[in-house]
């Protein structure tokens, strides 16, 4: 996107169009309103490594044979959606401990099943317990999600009044903001 401070159109982004309008809000507002977008766009949660995907895997099929889309989903009711590992992190997860011997795979209903082996029941309790993230009572991931949807609804709002606000609304609408922004820096300094 281009420099609105110079007066330079603006292209088509996540809230339409946002070129400011002929005698609109300065471009400072713009250049928040972007600041804020990229502070929560293409944010995701911490991906696990291959062994994390191991380590939930064997505990929980220590409680039944799953197949991997059950598996899938178990993980991320687990964790309260903060967690939701790809296919192509569990399937060959799931391929490498068959051909460890950890667990065997059998079709059941058209789709393969897996269950521990003997082998598998002793590696999976011998293993450390799910790390705390993964826990369902470990909601970082959701209340992360939850803000930035939230600061994603106020950038939107404050957009819509930037582009059809009379200046004394746009004036109002950024001494708001700026009483928001002190605000949350305020929550951080709490103890």
């Amino acid at each position: 996107m281009s420099d609105s401070t110079r007066g330079e159109p603006r292209g088509r982004g996540l809230f339409g169009d946002c070129r400011p309008p002929v005698g609109g809000p300065p471009g400072d507002i713009w250049d928040a309103l972007d600041q804020l977008r990229g502070a929560f766009k293409n944010k995701t949660t911490p991906r696990a490594s291959r062994g994390d995907v191991r380590a939930a895997v064997l505990s929980l099929l220590t409680e039944r044979s799953m197949h991997g889309y059950q598996i899938i989903h178990e993980i991320d009711q687990r964790s309260g959606g903060s967690w939701k590992p790809s296919p192509g992190s569990v399937y060959p997860t799931l391929q490498l401990l068959a051909d460890e011997g950890l667990i065997r795979a059998e079709a059941e209903g058209g789709r393969k099943t897996y269950s521990l082996t003997e082998e598998g029941r002793e590696a999976a309790a011998a293993a450390d317990q799910w790390p705390a993230q993964w826990h369902g009572s470990d909601h970082r991931g959701h209340s992360v999600r939850s803000l930035s949807k939230a600061g994603m609804e106020l950038a939107q709002a404050a957009a819509q009044v930037g582009r059809s606000g009379s200046p004394e609304q746009i004036h109002q609408a950024e001494q708001e903001i700026d009483q928001v922004r002190r605000k949350l820096y305020s929550i951080l300094a709490q103890d």
